[in-house]
């Protein structure tokens, strides 16, 4: 059986709907695996009890998984780092300078100008979308906190450019896996089915946009709207009775006394942390291209970057800046060794939350396949389709599916082969259905609590995690709204 009918959707929707409503997420998250696993074991609370036991312990027998957690709690150790070495004093002065010589200009637009900074800075990082929210996070964090801007604000702007951005520049694994799925269903040349794809990929341009449609005009609505009034009015970045995804002993660890503010004691550090991505995108794919003597050698690269380990690319990135900040604070005789280890596991420490909430997301995420829930939904839906509805549902379907699983890569897998085999047999556009399922997957990557970009997004602005998941869904309901009109107004047409 590849599916348990309508059981296979009921543990990530319970989750889901438990961590909005009770903002619980670990027990929701806990909760909605648990179901997960009684279901698998047919009904038997004992068994399925167990075997929730066991499936979050196997969740480490993958080792891009545990490549990802410790990912996740090593960065509390950079994040300390750049905090105590007056490399976060540094930036913030630096920017401020910045922006005092524009308000001489122009009065009152800060707040503007610094979400725009954050903005360019996650869209010149399309590489990898952990690194990407990681860093607009960690560099803007301070800077939004003595704007007074919200940081469900900077959770907002940085989740709504990591997925897109890397998905709309496909020189990165994105594009590779991708290519792969379609080379999968018989396509002799997937890359001009992808490129041809693009620009009907609606979702990620309207995400984008939306971001700077809102920081330009100062529009804010719903939720969002509440913590801009909050943060401007009585100056408090974060609700009363939040939960930042990171502990408040990184975010208000004050540099060492008698340090000087330097900048480039953070900056250097994020700059390693972000070159040294494709580095080893490069090192970890070469093995799958070296064999291309007849490719130019740039190309080869590129086709490294796409065939690389994204979870080892990103380990070795936070290893490297953290043994760089080590050295460099070392050399300048801020720290010592014995400082420099403390610092180190209060840093990793901090974060062990983190680690135990993506050890969750992994976890439900292996529970929804092994229940068949994406299959379950697509197999509802695709037996009643005309033509023209073909796109519109895919992106729905799509956009349903990735929310539940928190997965956009996983949905892909799921959607790309049903899609294009209903538009085959239905006659619809191939282009179109492609990009319908590639959008709808962006959706849930960047709504999702449960998704690891979403939960990355709340740790690296420090964020309560279901205050950014409440404040962004209407943003990205806007733009998957708009998106998913498009989809049905050029199925019919076309």
């Amino acid at each position: 059986m590849d599916h348990f009918g309508f059981w296979s959707i009921l543990p990530p929707i319970l989750a889901i709907g438990l961590a909005i409503k009770t903002r619980q997420v670990f027990i929701s998250l806990l909760f909605g695996i648990w179901i997960g696993w009684v279901i698998l074991s047919h009904g038997n609370f004992f068994d399925g009890t167990l075997n929730t036991v066991q499936a979050l312990v196997d969740i480490f027998k993958d080792a891009g998984n545990t490549r990802t957690i410790m990912f996740s709690s090593l960065v509390g150790a950079l994040i300390a780092f750049i905090q105590r070495s007056g490399g976060v004093d540094g930036f913030v002065n630096r920017i401020n300078r910045f922006l005092q010589r524009f308000e001489k200009q122009r009065s009152g637009r800060s707040r503007v100008i610094v979400q725009l900074m954050a903005w360019i800075t996650g869209t010149l990082i399309f590489v990898e979308s952990s690194i990407n929210v990681l860093t607009v996070g960690s560099i803007y964090r301070p800077v939004f906190d003595k704007l007074k801007i919200p940081r469900e604000k900077l959770a907002y702007i940085a989740d709504s450019i990591s997925a897109p951005t890397c998905i709309l520049i496909p020189l990165n694994a994105w594009g590779a896996y991708i290519m792969g799925l379609l080379l999968a269903q018989g396509f002799d040349n997937p890359l001009e089915i992808m490129l041809s794809a693009y620009p009907l990929n609606f979702y990620p341009f309207f995400a984008m946009f939306m971001v700077v449609f809102i920081i330009l005009s100062q529009k804010d609505f719903g939720p969002m709207k509440t913590a801009e009034i909050r943060a401007l009015k009585e100056g408090k970045v974060i609700r009363d009775g939040a939960t930042p995804m990171i502990s408040s002993e990184i975010v208000d660890m004050q540099k060492k006394e008698g340090v000087k503010e330097r900048a480039r004691n953070m900056i250097i550090p994020i700059s390693v942390m972000v070159g040294m991505m494709p580095v080893g995108l490069i090192f970890t794919g070469w093995a799958e291209v070296s064999h291309m003597q007849s490719l130019p050698f740039l190309e080869k690269l590129v086709f490294a970057i796409g065939k690389g380990s994204g979870s080892t690319a990103v380990l070795w990135s936070v290893l490297t800046a953290i043994v760089v900040s080590a050295v460099i604070y070392r050399v300048q005789r801020i720290f010592k060794l014995p400082e420099i280890i403390e610092i180190v596991f209060k840093g990793i420490g901090g974060l062990i939350p983190l680690a135990l909430l993506m050890m969750l997301a992994f976890a439900i995420g292996k529970v929804c396949r092994d229940l068949g829930t994406g299959m379950y939904v697509a197999e509802v839906t695709k037996s009643w389709l005309s033509p023209g509805f073909v796109p519109f549902i895919v992106f729905l379907v799509s956009c349903f599916i990735a929310f539940s699983t928190g997965t956009s890569w996983g949905t892909f897998a799921i959607m790309i082969p049903i899609g294009i085999q209903m538009a085959q047999t239905l006659d619809a556009s191939i282009y179109l259905t492609v990009a319908a399922a590639l959008g709808g997957g962006i959706f849930g990557d960047h709504s999702s609590p449960i998704s690891d970009t979403t939960i990355i997004s709340s740790m690296a602005s420090a964020s309560d995690h279901i205050d950014h998941v409440k404040t962004q869904i209407p943003y990205a309901l806007v733009a998957g709204g708009a998106a998913a009109l498009l989809y049905l107004i050029i199925g019919i047409v076309a």
